[in-house]
């Protein structure tokens, strides 16, 4: 007893000198609280990736340095907020939040730091000119375009007379004419028209160039010519297992045929190239077309029957006495995760796949680990190594979309534990299918929306009809057709595939012929789809540890979220669609007019127009608004007199060297001169008008006009002093 008298009389100054410091000291979260981090990770990283894609122009070194400077900081205050803790010189409560602060800011600024860094690692030559003349490359891969022509992927690129450091790092040639293909690893030779992948066909739209810059894809063409042999594939490497893929695609599409086998080859080995356009455009209109792209559907209902099957043998053999005290459900996982790697492998591991791949491993893993599988955790570490590995994934629709559905699912499993055990076990497997597809079209629509501009009326009527037959006759007929194909017992496996499939295509077609099956949307300004995906993530995520306990905190979130939710919609419903709109080449113009978006002629510029029509939310073709009343004159000399905002003007589309020539007259008219053809026009006589030709549409791009009252104001896909990489 004295010995503790005296023990304590000799810390009596310490602890008088620690209550000075700070009085009383707060305890320790514990560390669920500080777990809540984990779901949060993704979010901040999002924000930096975001942030570096939003810029303007290309950062140069100044802005990494500052990355740099920022993100050590970030790290010595979290270690700082640590020791003044423990030295009780601050509450571990600040403490957390402070360390939390740094830590956010540290994500976001990594998150920046890795999207440059990406975008840097991938650079490679674009062709600045238009090339016409002798191609060489070795065929990497073979699809199929919007227009159902064949295209070739090549690298190790030859183009006459080009320099070695302009040299594109790969090319992309549709094929004009029909001829038989090439196979992976092949060497050709064809003659083909090269360009740089092309521009947005309006300011603020998809930009093509930026998907091209992560492909290392540096010129888009086509080829009327021919595709010549120059040398055979070389035996082994990757291209060798390319080619062993699309092998097994030809002979599943031969073996089932029809459409029926090429969606069965497409789901089986991601080959799309035997797929239709007509029967791509049935399966977006019933919104069936993400069956077709290998993703988190198809990789967890292969995970999952494989999963399940060898666990129930496993719990058999069990049963029968064969293996005793053997963790059956991690041999499962095991089992599972080898089938997922060899569906990765076999489909071609394409982003979606990879990505879908990235989640269930880490799903699987977590069972193995004891950990929870199906948690907001483990859908953050799959989207955390995603957002490292390919930062770009983030600005993808299919990135968005099925993180989405998948958290929501996620927080659709709580409700659903609670009110299950409440229905008759044979209404609980009808309403869970119809409240996951619910909830997951819910949360994908307006994505969808706002990427493409359209919304599918009876998605969730398809997807209720077509899932559990994927599910149920397609995947499990996969497994067994790859078990039964060295056997040379794979027929009634893929018998059954081509079931599947032939039911979702006729379930497809007939969602896509119902009246209204579609609603089409205007384009949404760029600022809607982060405002939505930030709002969202404040609303449903968990709380933000340190704030668990305090209502008010997590009030605020929320009110804060459901107002970005709602700027969002308040800036998607008051979106002005520009009065005119002209394409990059000069090759097109359109007017807005009551009737509806007026291209100055039926043919001629077809893609731009076909976007600016769908960004509009119309659904008529070309030539459907070429008859709107509007445009006058002879087909390479068409003019309208507009009349807005109080102004009167008069625009001029010229096409042709020919309509060219009277230029100096027109443009004496004032108003808006456009010519695909360069304009010999003096400087004095450029001031009379507005002149829009190659030589101004060259350096900016393709041109969007409102008119004012100030009169019209221009604004161009490539401003001037701005630019990116990929411009």
């Amino acid at each position: 007893m004295t010995e503790s008298v005296n023990a304590l009389r000799m810390r009596l100054p310490a602890l008088a000198a620690g209550a000075r410091r700070d009085a009383p000291a707060s305890p320790r979260p514990s560390v669920s609280i500080r777990a809540g981090l984990l779901p949060w990770v993704p979010f901040w990283l999002s924000l930096g990736i975001g942030g570096w894609f939003l810029l303007p122009r290309e950062p140069g070194p100044g802005l990494y340095a500052l990355l740099i400077l920022a993100g050590g900081s970030c790290l010595l205050l979290a270690t700082a907020a640590r020791r003044l803790a423990e030295g009780g010189w601050l509450g571990w409560i600040w403490a957390d939040r402070l360390r939390l602060g740094v830590l956010a800011l540290f994500l976001a600024v990594l998150g920046a730091g890795l999207a440059g860094a990406r975008a840097h690692m991938v650079a490679a030559p674009v062709l600045d000119f238009r090339y016409y003349g002798p191609v060489e490359g070795r065929v990497i891969g073979i699809d199929r375009s919007s227009r159902d022509r064949m295209r070739l992927l090549l690298d190790q690129v030859g183009l006459h007379e080009v320099a070695p450091g302009r040299m594109p790092a790969r090319v992309r040639i549709s094929l004009l004419t029909p001829q038989e293909l090439p196979v992976p690893g092949q060497r050709v030779m064809l003659t083909a028209h090269l360009g740089p992948p092309p521009g947005p066909s309006e300011p603020g739209g998809f930009d093509f160039r930026r998907m091209a810059w992560f492909e290392r894809l540096g010129a888009v063409g086509y080829a009327r010519t021919p595709v010549l042999t120059v040398e055979p594939p070389a035996a082994g490497g990757m291209l060798a297992l390319h080619r062993l893929r699309m092998s097994l695609s030809g002979a599943m599409q031969d073996r089932i045929g029809g459409q029926a086998g090429a969606v069965s080859a497409a789901l089986m080995t991601g080959d799309r190239s035997g797929i239709a356009e007509e029967t791509n455009q049935i399966m977006r209109d019933s919104n069936l077309y993400h069956i077709v792209s290998i993703s988190g559907l198809h990789m967890s209902m292969l995970a999952g029957f494989v999963y399940a099957a060898l666990r129930l043998s496993g719990v058999v053999a069990q049963g029968l006495g064969g293996i005793r005290a053997v963790p059956v459900h991690k041999l499962a996982a095991a089992g599972a995760l080898c089938a997922s790697a060899l569906y990765l492998w076999l489909s071609g591991g394409g982003v979606a796949t990879e990505r879908a791949f990235i989640m269930v491993a880490v799903m699987l893993l977590a069972i193995i680990a004891d950990r929870r599988a199906v948690s907001l955790r483990t859908v953050a570490v799959a989207a955390g190594i995603v957002l490292v590995l390919n930062p770009e994934a983030l600005t993808e629709p299919g990135f968005q979309m099925s993180f989405a559905a998948t958290v929501a699912l996620i927080l659709m499993q709580e409700p659903w534990m609670r009110l299950s055990p409440r229905l008759p076990w044979w209404v609980r497997p009808v309403l869970m299918l119809f409240v996951s597809s619910f909830v997951a079209g819910m949360v994908t629509a307006p994505i969808a929306a706002a990427h493409f501009g359209r919304m599918t009326q009876y998605g969730l009527l398809a997807n209720m009809l077509v899932v559990p037959v994927v599910g149920a006759l397609v995947m499990p007929g996969g497994v067994f057709a790859a078990l039964l194909a060295p056997l040379g017992l794979a027929q009634p496996a893929l018998w059954l595939m081509g079931l599947g499939t032939s039911w979702m295509l006729a379930v497809a077609q007939w969602i896509s012929d119902l009246d209204g099956a579609v609603t089409l949307f205007p384009a949404a300004p760029r600022a809607v789809l982060p405002l939505m995906a930030i709002g969202a993530l404040l609303v449903l995520l968990a709380p933000i540890p340190g704030s668990a306990t305090r209502p008010v905190a997590l009030l605020l979130r929320r009110g804060a979220g459901t107002a970005l939710l709602t700027a969002a919609g308040l800036l998607w419903l008051g979106a002005q669609r520009p009065d005119i709109l002209i394409s990059a080449q000069g090759d097109a113009a359109a007017v807005l007019t009551p009737a509806g978006r007026a291209p100055s002629k039926p043919r001629g510029g077809s893609f731009a127009v076909t976007n600016w029509l769908e960004a509009d939310g119309d659904a008529a073709d070309q030539a459907e608004a070429a008859a709107r009343p509007l445009w006058i004159g002879a087909p390479s000399d068409r003019w309208a007199d507009l009349e807005r905002a109080g102004i009167r003007l008069r625009i001029r589309h010229l096409t042709g060297k020919a309509a060219a020539q009277d230029a100096g007259a027109y443009c004496r008219e004032g108003g808006i001169l456009v010519a695909n053809a360069p304009l010999s026009l003096s400087v004095d006589a450029r001031k009379e008008c507005l002149v829009l030709d190659p030589g101004y549409l060259g350096k900016r791009g393709a041109v969007a006009i409102f008119l004012t009252e100030d009169g019209p104001n221009l604004i161009s896909a490539d401003e001037p002093g701005s630019g990116r990489l990929w411009h």
